[in-house]
């Protein structure tokens, strides 16, 4: 009998040379979840476990021929969007998506790297607002990104219900606020949507990750490919991360920590 082929999902985002997050921390999440992954590389940056020395971005036209090579030819269930880098590009993207119309979109508004490299130009956010967001069936940000998206600071636990309310506003079905940066002994990530907020916490670990925002929204865009309803896929999504945490590791000469997919 043959094989039933495996869900399939799409990764948008820039190449990590050091393979910790980006395109191969998303294709390595896909994998470990039972979907099959297929990829158009944005931007490509040179970075290892130290930093980013380079960010090289996709010509426009090849970045539209990857994304015409796998709509032609795969039934997409699901597609997350990460590292866009530039304005033309994200505006590229977006009307890519609202032309083909994904069953399920994941924007992950990638803008600063965990060695505190930009990888958003400051131009590219008011396009990210304005025309990738409302398209998003699950928006990814974590504390710093939703700061530069609402243009306000984040610096209470009051702050943060207020936050995912503004972001829902900006058209998103569904807002995944990440607590990696709220400090404390545990995160929080925060979800919303129209039926009201849900907290998932996990003890926090002592290491310092690389890639775990783009293994997260990657890991959510896995289980809508699966056919989970958002509030289960995301349930799902922070529990693979949590386990990927766990089975972390450092393999470069740098302090950050890869994920054990």
């Amino acid at each position: 009998m043959p094989r039933i082929p495996p869900p399939i999902a799409l990764t948008i985002a820039g190449s990590d040379s050091g393979g910790g997050a980006g395109i191969q921390a998303d294709l390595k999440t896909f994998q470990a979840l039972g979907v099959h992954g297929l990829s158009a590389v944005a931007a490509i940056t040179s970075q290892n476990t130290r930093g980013v020395t380079a960010v090289h971005p996709v010509p426009l036209k090849h970045i539209r021929s990857q994304i015409a090579a796998v709509f032609d030819d795969f039934p997409v269930a699901a597609v997350k969007t990460g590292m866009l880098g530039s304005a033309a590009i994200t505006r590229l993207v977006a009307r890519e998506m609202a032309a083909r119309k994904p069953a399920w979109l994941v924007v992950d508004p990638v803008m600063i790297a965990t060695s505190g490299a930009r990888l958003l130009d400051a131009d590219a956010v008011a396009v990210l607002v304005e025309e990738l967001i409302p398209l998003a069936d699950v928006l990814t940000p974590n504390l710093p990104e939703a700061e530069a998206l609402l243009g306000r600071p984040i610096r209470r636990p009051a702050d943060f219900d207020r936050t995912g309310e503004a972001l829902l506003a900006l058209g998103a079905r569904a807002v995944l606020l990440k607590g990696g940066h709220a400090g404390g002994r545990e995160v929080v990530d925060r979800y919303y949507d129209g039926r009201g907020r849900l907290e998932l916490r996990h003890p926090r670990l002592p290491q310092e990750f690389h890639g775990t925002g783009c293994t997260l929204a990657s890991a959510v865009a896995a289980e809508l490919a699966r056919g989970r309803a958002p509030r289960s896929a995301v349930r799902r999504a922070t529990a693979y991360v949590r386990r990927a945490l766990g089975r972390g590791y450092r393999p470069g000469g740098g302090r950050v920590h890869v994920l054990g997919h």
